[in-house]
């Protein structure tokens, strides 16, 4: 027997983008309900980087207090080793205003169930986990729902109407797919391979530093109690590294870095390792009518520079700074045609901005890494101006902290 619900907004995925958006639109009295296929948000090696746009964001939603409650460390700058084992300082957050001088490394999970509290204490809001979308519903070419089905275990399955439904399912969006959406790929020079080690008393804690040796690459995120490290090699080769054994890996990070030579025997086995198969890719259309795609599920974002998360939420705010008055107007269906290309028409080039840069990030530091090149230096002219002009560190530091085109609370979401 197949369970019929409806809701005015459905939000499928759970992540940081479809919690927001579900938040906000909840905040404006819209019937919302949000389903995330896992029972809980607690998963490891998520993008767990707040940059100040969100935290802006955080403070004009009224959750500024509960966000800095949250276990978390900072990032307050960026540095590039030398081949003489100095430093430069790339990107200095000091010299932007406090508080949104610096980029903040709280856990995924707590970020989330933070939002989903704040949201839960709006009545329209619902959330919904354990079960998972299978497909779309389509009535004469207009999306008009989901189908559900319990995630793990058996269940009925469930269908869901909605005005309108709204893809934030990640990369591998199901809702996409099926709505026969195609994103167009970029070449990505590198896979990411993911592990922790401990934190000791007396490490660095609040700056961002790459290590470079050979042709290896590996960059690390201090976090309160341990290091998120994530070592970078070519597209490929997770099988190649894996046979060469843990001695190997390990030896490969004390090599990067051998302040953390004493602690590598804490990656256990190889299966403490995690590698995550980058991919750069973004839609050129974003929606059908009915249905539309923000965050991953409409441009996944390479790691580099880390702003894959904070470029969702602001997806998710400028989608309900649209949607709302849409909404209001009694629209809905194919109704809704132009709020949902409003929305990728705002959001496409700041995608495109930050795609472009990472792409000439692999390939003046990926690229050049794994051949060997990088031994003489990073590239000249950055490292000259940050040196030599020190305004073009704050240039730096709000390019990575606010990135392009940052979205502000609608004035009917702020309390």
């Amino acid at each position: 027997m197949v369970t019929v619900s409806r809701t005015s907004v459905a939000v499928v995925g759970g992540g940081p983008a479809g919690i927001v958006l579900g938040l906000l639109l909840a905040r404006a009295g819209v019937a919302v309900r949000v389903v995330e296929k896992h029972d809980d948000f607690n998963r490891d090696f998520r993008g767990d980087t707040v940059h100040a746009s969100t935290i802006r964001l955080l403070d004009e939603l009224g959750l500024g207090d509960r966000f800095r409650a949250l276990p978390q460390s900072r990032l307050d700058d960026f540095s590039l080793p030398m081949p003489d084992g100095s430093r430069v300082l790339l990107g200095d957050f000091s010299r932007l205003r406090p508080p949104y001088d610096h980029v903040a490394m709280v856990p995924q999970w707590d970020l989330l169930d933070m939002l989903v509290t704040a949201a839960r204490e709006e009545p329209s809001f619902t959330i919904s986990t354990g079960l998972a979308a299978t497909g779309t519903i389509e009535e004469n070419g207009v999306v008009t729902g989901v189908h559900l089905r319990p995630y793990r275990g058996d269940g009925e399955p469930e269908e869901l109407r909605a005005d309108v439904v709204v893809a934030c399912d990640g990369r591998d969006s199901v809702l996409r797919a099926a709505a026969g959406l195609r994103p167009r790929s970029f070449p990505v020079p590198f896979d990411t391979w993911w592990f922790r080690l401990p934190r000791e008393p007396g490490d660095a804690s609040t700056a961002l530093v790459p290590a470079f040796a050979g042709t290896d690459v590996l960059l690390s995120f201090p976090r309160p109690d341990y290091h998120q490290v994530a070592y970078f090699a070519p597209k490929g080769s997770d099988a190649a590294l894996r046979a060469e054994g843990l001695a190997a890996f390990r030896a490969r990070v004390a090599r990067l870095r051998p302040d953390f030579a004493d602690r590598v025997d804490a990656i256990g086995s190889m299966d403490d390792v995690h590698v995550l198969d980058v991919r750069m890719d973004r839609l050129t259309r974003w929606w059908r009518p009915g249905l539309l795609c923000i965050g991953d599920a409409a441009h996944a974002m390479s790691p580099a520079g880390g702003v894959g998360i904070n470029l969702a939420v602001q997806d998710a705010v400028a989608t309900a700074a649209i949607l709302v008055p849409a909404l209001r107007r009694g629209l809905v269906g194919a109704g809704l045609d132009g709020a949902l290309a409003a929305v990728q028409r705002r959001r496409t080039a700041p995608a495109v901005l930050v795609q472009t840069a990472q792409a000439m990030l692999h390939r003046v530091v990926f690229e050049r890494a794994f051949a060997g090149a990088l031994q003489a230096g990073p590239p000249k002219v950055p490292v000259l101006l940050a040196r030599y002009v020190p305004p073009v560190r704050g240039v730096y530091a709000r390019g990575i902290a606010f990135g392009p085109l940052p979205e502000h609370a609608p004035t009917w979401a702020r309390r």
